[in-house]
């Protein structure tokens, strides 16, 4: 009986490890209007960030089949600017589940910096590029 025990403690130990590895890695905005989320893209740690809501949604280009102008990404190391930061996506890392990054906060992890503010969210990278979302404006640098 201890024998049977000890298993079916150890096997719950190694489900609830399983699941708290699956769990997003990343925050959402007190507005609920933007969600970010880490994981790794061909061996790079990138961040992503989805804002639902913006006053002037860009022009889509014309090799966008998906939608454009809401999701933003970057690499840890890599330059966000030149455009390459707003992409094109058909999915979202918007999720409910994310723990809410309260306003005045930072968050760090993966070698990336976002703080969080009530005019918007600003990320950036080790190299210091990154974005600055909000309703009204966004900005790549």
């Amino acid at each position: 009986m201890l024998l049977r025990s000890f298993t079916v403690l150890a096997l719950l130990a190694v489900a609830t490890l399983a699941r708290a590895q699956d769990r997003p890695i990343g925050f959402q905005m007190p507005s609920k209007n933007i969600a970010c989320q880490v994981f790794a893209d061909n061996g790079q740690d990138t961040l992503r960030c989805d804002i639902l809501t913006i006053d002037t949604p860009p022009r889509r280009p014309p090799d966008c089949e998906l939608d454009y102008g809401h999701a933003f990404a970057m690499t840890a190391r890599g330059d966000a600017r030149g455009g390459s930061a707003r992409i094109c996506a058909g999915d979202t890392v918007v999720d409910p589940s994310l723990p809410v990054l309260a306003y005045g906060e930072i968050w760090q992890r993966a070698g990336f910096t976002c703080r969080s503010e009530q005019t918007g969210l600003t990320c950036f990278n080790a190299m210091q590029h990154g974005f600055s979302l909000a309703r009204g404006r966004q900005e790549v640098f």
